[in-house]
């Protein structure tokens, strides 16, 4: 059986023109001969037989540009190990109120001390732009004003921010455009956090889970409303119900932006290993998804891609998780900062670079007004303004 692994993982790769104990930086350096058959279940075993030493590799995102750009993975080898996880999408609904748990307690309610070492000052794991940004700090700045400013925020304007995050997006628009913000996440962590973080400026963080919010908010209360780097984590069977929300709490002549990944085919589940160790039960949106949920709830003024900036977002968030790693290993944690969990991230960051450098996944921004309620040409697309 490892022999026959051998040749087909060996044949798999060589038509990406990747070789095993080769010289190139995309070749894969093989130390133990059990990553073969771990390679055989597609992306999960990969992933794995990296963290636990199996191969190495001098360049992970040079690996993936070449994995991505051949369509390895879509090959039916590794299509195949996505079929039960698939299947379980179709049938049960991954993202309920308990499944969404599982992306906080796996996830977002790690250390907060190990975020702060790779991230910048705003707390921003999302997308950051590098228009004229020379560094990270200066990204996060760059993409929360590009934030205000396509939503117009207006001082005194409330403002609703489904998945808070740490409340980074909350401070800024707050401190900078005088905004009432109302921040919402499931994570006991985050909010334990952001509360403090944003102590003295009109914010309210609370926990809560977004189907929970016609009951605690009033109707029509809000002037613009974000959701930044979340709905990747509420699956395609409650985008309808998730911009209903969202539209119910809007008043008619508010303003709605989506920040997400956006996915370039139809799919109902992430990437295996991604899904088992770093985003629990989520999922990345295809363009059809969200235009479909939209349909008479929303009118879309502008849509555009800000992928390319992702790339040297995780280049950044790798760079100092890796400069910071001494002290990142002495945290005091439940769950280990050891080896493989270094392993295991500088993995996640690396190959998802690869995929914004691909154009195999997006960064994309919608803003969007009620539908009914006309409010005029969207001030940043009319050019002549």
């Amino acid at each position: 059986m490892s022999r026959v692994a051998k040749n087909l993982v060996t044949k798999l790769l060589s038509q990406a023109g990747i070789s095993l104990n080769g010289n190139q930086p995309w070749d894969i350096l093989v130390n133990n001969d059990r990553f073969y058959t771990r390679a055989m279940r597609g992306s999960l075993g990969f992933g794995e037989s990296y963290t636990d030493g199996d191969w190495d590799v001098e360049s992970i995102d040079a690996l993936f540009r070449r994995i991505i750009r051949m369509d390895v993975a879509c090959s039916p080898m590794v299509l195949a190990n996505k079929v039960l996880l698939d299947m379980k999408a179709r049938l049960t609904n991954l993202q309920s109120r308990i499944g969404s748990r599982a992306i906080a307690a796996t996830h977002y309610d790690l250390d907060h001390r190990l975020y702060e070492n790779f991230l910048g000052p705003y707390n921003q794991y999302t997308c950051c732009f590098y228009n004229k940004a020379q560094s990270l700090e200066e990204a996060e700045i760059e993409k929360l004003e590009m934030v205000c400013n396509k939503l117009d925020l207006k001082e005194g304007d409330r403002v609703l921010d489904i998945g808070c995050g740490w409340g980074g997006f909350a401070k800024y628009a707050a401190e900078t455009h005088g905004c009432r913000v109302t921040g919402i996440s499931i994570s006991k962590q985050q909010v334990t956090y952001a509360r403090d973080y944003t102590s003295g400026l009109p914010v309210d963080i609370g926990e809560c889970d977004y189907r929970d919010l016609p009951e605690r908010l009033e109707t029509g209360a809000f002037d613009k409303a974000v959701i930044i780097g979340m709905i990747e984590h509420v699956g395609y069977k409650n985008y309808r119900r998730i911009f209903e929300i969202v539209s119910r709490l809007l008043k008619n002549d508010g303003l709605f932006l989506l920040h997400t990944i956006g996915n370039s085919r139809v799919t109902k589940v992430v990437d295996p290993w991604i899904e088992k160790y770093i985003f629990r039960n989520s999922m990345a949106p295809a363009m059809a998804q969200l235009a479909h949920a939209l349909e008479g709830i929303f009118v879309v003024q502008d849509w555009e891609n800000y992928g390319h900036y992702y790339a040297p977002t995780l280049a950044d968030w790798q760079a100092r998780f890796e400069a910071n790693w001494p002290l990142i290993a002495t945290i005091d944690t439940p769950r280990p900062f050891d080896e493989r969990f270094r392993r295991m991230f500088n993995y996640y960051f690396l190959s998802c670079k690869a995929g914004f450098e691909s154009e195999h996944i997006y960064l994309w921004h919608l803003v969007m007004s009620k539908e009914g309620h006309g409010r005029g040409v969207y001030p940043r697309v009319n050019l002549l303004a």
